[in-house]
């Protein structure tokens, strides 16, 4: 099972948010899905879970596409951020309420989870979503995530307003949800490098573009931050891939992106040190100088 992305845009008036996506989402693994504010990130994972329509392209399951097809949606779910303002439709439910209205939508809905989860995080089931704080509006929105027991599940800024504590709880419980059932998540979130351990993949957006799939593990691996003396460093970093090259003196450091094959091995004067996966996405995604 897979979800498709063929070509896919999306333009707000006369703003063009998504620019050709072309994405492939396997069955079974877990998904950071990273990018800037405004990178498109909502709207990729609302456009997936057709909850906003494409203005070009095809989303597809299995090779079926979803838009207005109730059975493939049924396997595919999008927890996106609970809106708690007067005007929403979850104003003026209670927490039980909320539940009721999921199970009743969502086909694979997990009713002993959901109690499960309610009482782990302690959510008082009589109290109106607008009376939660943010970290409980969360919780919330984790709840319903993986008791919809959905093949697909994706999560917006999931551990928005939580604490260590409960932010650790989650990515415990998604990662036991995950071997238990090996269901997919997709996680946009913005604290990279506390998730990073989770991700099996990663997806850079940027600027409404994918800019870099791949494993995150051999992405590790195969990026290197390389300083010292500036002619030991050229000499060594020659025909690679560099980002982000800075001269101080006679010092100069960059990060290499290694190509499957390639390998650095530090000599006199120069410093070879692995970057973690915050440090990659700020250099790639932050608008430094690419060479």
């Amino acid at each position: 099972m897979k979800i498709e992305c063929r070509d896919v845009r999306k333009n707000y008036k006369k703003k063009e948010v998504l620019k050709g996506i072309d994405l492939v989402l396997e069955k079974g693994k877990i998904y950071g899905l990273i990018g800037r504010n405004g990178a498109g990130k909502t709207t990729l994972l609302s456009i997936l879970s057709a909850q906003n329509p494409a203005s070009f392209g095809n989303i597809l399951l299995d090779g079926r596409e979803i838009w207005e097809n109730a059975e493939a949606l049924s396997h595919i779910y999008f927890a996106r951020e609970i809106i708690t303002s007067s005007n929403s439709n979850a104003s003026g439910l209670k927490v039980k309420e909320y539940l009721k209205l999921a199970e009743t939508y969502l086909p694979r809905w997990d009713k002993d989870m959901a109690q499960r989860l309610t009482e782990l995080f302690h959510l008082d089931r009589k109290q109106r979503i607008t009376k939660l704080s943010k970290g409980m509006v969360s919780m919330l929105q984790i709840v319903v995530a993986l008791a919809s027991k959905a093949d697909f599940t994706f999560l917006d800024e999931p551990v928005s307003g939580l604490d260590v504590v409960a932010r650790e709880a989650f990515y415990r419980l998604l990662l036991e949800e995950f071997t238990e059932t090996e269901r997919t998540f997709v996680i946009s979130t913005h604290i990279i490098e506390e998730a990073a351990d989770i991700f099996e993949e990663v997806i850079f957006l940027h600027e409404g573009k994918i800019l870099l799939k791949e494993n995150t593990q051999d992405l590790l691996e195969h990026s290197v931050y390389v300083s010292g003396k500036t002619e030991a460093v050229d000499r060594l970093i020659q025909g690679k891939q560099i980002y982000c090259p800075e001269v101080l003196g006679r010092s100069k450091s960059a990060l290499v992106r290694l190509r499957e094959g390639e390998r650095l091995s530090g000599g006199e004067g120069v410093t070879l040190q692995g970057v973690n996966l915050q440090k990659i996405f700020v250099v790639l995604c932050g608008g430094e100088e690419r060479v």
